[in-house]
């Protein structure tokens, strides 16, 4: 047997100090390469992290009494009200950016399609409603037909994860990049985290070779950001602004200018986008002003009290629901990836499947374990001006995590969305599209209702014996 890397007796000194030895208990029946597999994974690891996380010391925050304090956060509304600049020069602003080279992208794709019953990574489920281009398509697309408009290249960061890297590198490369160059697209990992045994806090063995790990949440980006050389890429390109989005919503108008003209108007650090809420309730983050920073607070995290408040004029206080679409800037991101403590991390108890003392696999019925991961949302209150952007739900959202049959956030709903949003286009346009007719705009076509108005007559129309993509 070749002989591993790392010695047990080195393994050994970095994990009795923490209690945490038993995870060697394997080492005498691996070979080198799972030797070497599990050494790196301990040494991934910040011990001291996990010790205080394990035993609950890290700072927690008391989110009823900060939901008592909460107000509407500084924001522009859908209407365009509520900003001391207009729509029209928000869009300006976001264009001379765009123009300027400043502004990259970045995708978080670390999800796999499981609960779409679809067994590869999300980005690549087809959700062209008549296309079937894919999740990752879309954007592509978006990026190239942003690079024509405004001639320049937007460097795009794709987030994956251990589960999607090797199949979203593989699709990129067999795919030519969907059109992109290749030195535009920068694929790099997300970090993980060690779930740990609820009652003991010892790390749990996914097998003989490997520590139960999941990834550390979307909240790891600025971490892999950072490890990865993008924050260093992004300074040698000029960007300062990164327009961050995650993988399921085909909806989400990446690199928007007017949602980056907002941002910079505002002269923000970090500007979310949200759509305002249905009813009190509703299972979103809730962006609230507190103590004159901008938060959110989780809805499981909100008492009802505080998510039924409402205004002088009878409007929720708490109106604001995250849909995770960001603009940041590279040297927030910069500053904050020095920070150890800049991004909590949250509990979540799981079912983790893992082997025992003997080796036999378990596979609990009930939660077992606890896992940790960090939100990027987390950043907000860190930023300086940070500021808060409505869109209406139609034009900005419509995820895909649901299988069909659920009542919200499947591919079909989400495909629907997408032609209903398009139909609107031509009929703004003076066209005419028959009810049950699908449709859909490349954005390489046209990126905007008005760059649409300009290709086709106002009498164009669209009868149901036909199906139409405009590309």
């Amino acid at each position: 047997m070749t002989e591993s890397k790392v010695s047990k007796q080195d393994l050994h000194a970095i994990l009795a100090p923490h209690d945490q030895q038993d995870v060697l208990r394997f080492w005498d029946d691996l070979d080198s390469a799972g030797r070497d597999q599990l050494a790196a994974q301990i040494a991934e690891i910040d011990f001291d992290e996990l010790d205080q996380l394990i035993a609950g010391q890290d700072a927690k925050r008391d989110f009823a009494a900060m939901a008592a304090r909460a107000m509407s956060p500084p924001s522009v509304k859908a209407d365009g009200s509520g900003a001391a600049w207009s729509a029209a020069d928000a869009i300006q602003r976001g264009e001379a950016a765009l123009a300027a080279g400043q502004v990259g992208a970045v995708l978080v794709a670390g999800g796999q399609g499981t609960r779409l019953g679809f067994d590869q990574p999300k980005g690549m489920f087809p959700i062209g409603p008549v296309s079937n281009r894919t999740l990752f398509q879309f954007f592509a697309d978006r990026l190239i037909a942003i690079g024509q408009k405004y001639d320049v290249e937007v460097p795009w960061y794709v987030m994956t994860s251990d589960a999607t890297d090797a199949e979203t590198r593989q699709y990129f490369e067999d795919n030519d990049f969907l059109g992109l160059k290749p030195e535009q697209v920068r694929i790099f990992k997300q970090g993980t985290m060690p779930a740990v045994d609820a009652a003991s806090g010892k790390l749990l063995m996914a097998s003989k070779d490997s520590l139960a790990l999941s990834p550390d949440g979307h909240g790891g980006t600025v971490r892999a950001l950072q490890r990865n050389g993008c924050l260093d890429d992004a300074d040698r390109r000029g960007v300062r602004y990164l327009a961050y989005i995650q993988v399921d919503n085909p909806l989400a108008n990446l690199c928007d200018p007017a949602l980056i003209g907002h941002h910079i108007l505002a002269s923000s650090e970090m500007t979310t986008q949200v759509v305002r809420k249905r009813y009190p309730m509703e299972k979103v983050g809730n962006v609230a002003l507190v103590d004159g920073r901008v938060e959110i607070i989780e809805y499981s995290d909100l008492p009802e009290s505080a998510a039924n408040a409402t205004t002088d004029d009878g409007q929720l206080q708490l109106w604001a629901g995250n849909i995770g679409v960001h603009v940041i800037n590279v040297d927030f991101l910069n500053r904050m990836s020095q920070s150890s403590g800049a991004l909590p991390f949250h509990r979540a108890s799981k079912k983790v499947a893992h082997v025992d003392q003997a080796g036999n696999s378990v596979d609990p019925d009930v939660p077992n374990a606890t896992k940790f991961e960090r939100f990027i949302f987390d950043l907000l209150p860190a930023a300086e001006n940070a500021f808060v952007v409505e869109s209406l739900p139609s034009e900005a959202f419509a995820p895909v995590k649901n299988a069909e049959g659920a009542t919200s956030d499947t591919a079909s709903l989400a495909k629907t969305a997408v032609s209903d949003l398009h139909r609107g286009w031509i009929e703004s346009a003076g066209g005419r599209v028959d009810p049950d007719v699908l449709v859909e705009i490349n954005p390489r076509y046209a990126l905007s209702p008005g760059e649409l108005a300009k290709k086709i007559p106002a009498n164009f129309e669209i009868r149901s014996d036909h199906y139409l993509t405009f590309e």
